[in-house]
C-alpha cells in the first residue's frame, strides 16, 4: 500500500547540508527518525542535482535500515527532476513539497503519479480565504507559518508588501479548523512552542535548525516528539465527550 494513504505529518524534519553545522545529513536524519520523526524533507538551495540525488539516496537508505520505509515519508523540496532521477536509480522517494512559485502541483501529480505525496506551502497573502477556497484535489497537505521569523528560510511568511507575516496561535487554530486537508506548521519552532502548537488542532510541526543545528540532535528530536505526543494525547482526552454528560 502507498504511504500516501497513511502518512504521518506529526514530526516533520526539513534538512539540507547548509543546516547541519558541517555534520553529515544522513546522521541528522538517523537521529531524527530513531527519535520518532515521521517525515523527512530534503531541501537545499546550494546542493547540485547530483548532490541532492545522493542526499536522497542516503536518506532513503537510513529510513530503510531503521525498518521504517512504510512509516516515514521521504520528500524532496521543489526538485521534481531530482525525484524522477532518484526513482530512475531505484531510490524510494515518497513525494515532493512545493511552494507557490515552484512547479505547479498538477504537474507534480502528473509526473509522480497517484501514489506520491504532494505538499504545498500555503499562500501567505489572504491565507484564511485561500485555505477555504483553494482546490485541494491534487494536494495532500499544507505547510504554513512562520510561527517565528527564521534564518533558515528568511522569506518564509513573506507577504505581497515584502513584510514577514508571523502566524499567531489563534490564527493557526482557525487555519486548522478551516483547512480541508492536513496542516503542518513551522518557522522557527522550538521545544517551548510544542505544547501550545499541539493544542491548535494542526496535524504536526516542522523544524529545521531546532534539530539540525542542535548540539545533540537526537536528544532535541526526542524531546520534541515526546512533548508533541504528550500534549496531543492530553488534548484528545480533553476533547472526548463523555456519554454520561
Amino acid at each position: 500500500m502507498s504511504i500516501r494513504k497513511n502518512f504521518d505529518l506529526s514530526a516533520y524534519l526539513v534538512v539540507g547540508p547548509e543546516n547541519t553545522k558541517g555534520r553529515p545529513v544522513e546522521t541528522i536524519i538517523k537521529d531524527a527518525i530513531e527519535s520518532g520523526f515521521t517525515c523527512v524533507q530534503i531541501r537545499s538551495k546550494v546542493a547540485s542535482a547530483i548532490e541532492l540525488i545522493q542526499l536522497t539516496r542516503e536518506a532513503s537508505e537510513v529510513i530503510a535500515q531503521a525498518g521504517k520505509s512504510d512509516e516515514v515519508a521521504l520528500l524532496v523540496n521543489d526538485r521534481l527532476d531530482v525525484i524522477l532521477a532518484a526513482r530512475k536509480q531505484g531510490i524510494k522517494v515518497d513525494g515532493i513539497h512545493v511552494g507557490q512559485s515552484d512547479i505547479p502541483v498538477e504537474v507534480c501529480r502528473e509526473y509522480l503519479g497517484e501514489d506520491s505525496i504532494v505538499g504545498l506551502s500555503a499562500r501567505t497573502h489572504e491565507l484564511l480565504e485561500y485555505i477555504k477556497t483553494v482546490d485541494v484535489s491534487q494536494i495532500d497537505y499544507f505547510g504554513a507559518g512562520p510561527l517565528h521569523e527564521t534564518k533558515t528560510k528568511p522569506d518564509c511568511g513573506l507577504d505581497l508588501d515584502g513584510k514577514i507575516v508571523i502566524r499567531s496561535l489563534d490564527e493557526i487554530s482557525e487555519l486548522a479548523q478551516l483547512s480541508p486537508i492536513p496542516l503542518v506548521i513551522g518557522g522557527g519552532v522550538k521545544l517551548a512552542d510544542i505544547p501550545p502548537l499541539a493544542e491548535t488542532g494542526v496535524e504536526g510541526f516542522f523544524v529545521v535548525s531546532a534539530v539540525t543545528e542542535a548540539d545533540d540532535p537526537k536528544l532535541e528530536a526526542t524531546n520534541l516528539v515526546k512533548t508533541w505526543n504528550l500534549h496531543k494525547l492530553s488534548q484528545n482526552k480533553t476533547n472526548k465527550i463523555s456519554p454520561f454528560i
